[in-house]
């Protein structure tokens, strides 16, 4: 069994989406524990609508990207990446989907669904759906078990992470901090 800090997670949308901005917070951390970390992340074609995925892995490793069949985790900030990038997940892998569940579920893998989408217009801040979609995976692996339990951080730890990196933009950390918390307290939609 591997340990709580070990993990290979996936992190899968189009540009403009935050996927590079919740891997940083989820590396930063990491990095705040004293936990090795790789990052990598592809580009689609365009950079604002195009597919982009984010590779982490924290712990010993000696490559930054993540095999297919290897990843413990997906954190999905469209539907749609499940099927284009669920390959990269073991089997029993999580993954932590934007969007209304599905009436046919993949066997392979336990997807937690929630419309982060729908959640972001209630707030009114459609800019939000990223750190919905990273405070619902956080709350989630530690009530529904994935990840050992719980991930490397918390939501408190990601707090901290933002806190330092939005010094002095009050506004936008407060912004910030509402959606990771509407994320945390949203259940999943399965």
């Amino acid at each position: 069994m591997q340990s709580k800090s070990h993990y290979q997670i996936v992190i899968s949308g189009v540009g403009g989406q935050g996927v590079l901005f919740i891997t940083r917070l989820l590396a930063e951390a990491a990095i705040e524990k004293g936990l090795p970390v790789f990052t990598s992340e592809t580009h689609g074609m365009a950079q604002r609508g195009g597919t982009v995925i984010s590779h982490l892995k924290i712990g010993e490793f000696a490559s930054p990207l993540i095999s297919p069949g290897r990843a413990d985790g997906m954190i999905a900030l469209k539907a749609e990446s499940l099927d284009q990038h669920g390959g990269f997940l073991k089997p029993g892998g999580w993954a932590a989907v934007n969007g209304p569940a599905p009436l046919k579920m993949q066997a392979s893998s336990t997807p937690f669904y929630l419309d982060a989408d729908r959640l972001a217009r209630e707030m009114d801040d459609p800019r939000s759906v990223n750190l919905i979609m990273l405070g619902f995976t956080l709350s989630s692996a530690q009530r529904e078990g994935f990840g050992h339990g719980s991930l490397h951080c918390s939501l408190n730890d990601i707090a901290t992470v933002l806190e330092n990196r939005l010094k002095g933009k009050t506004n936008r950390l407060q912004s910030s901090l509402r959606a990771l918390r509407a994320g945390a307290e949203s259940t999943t939609a399965t």
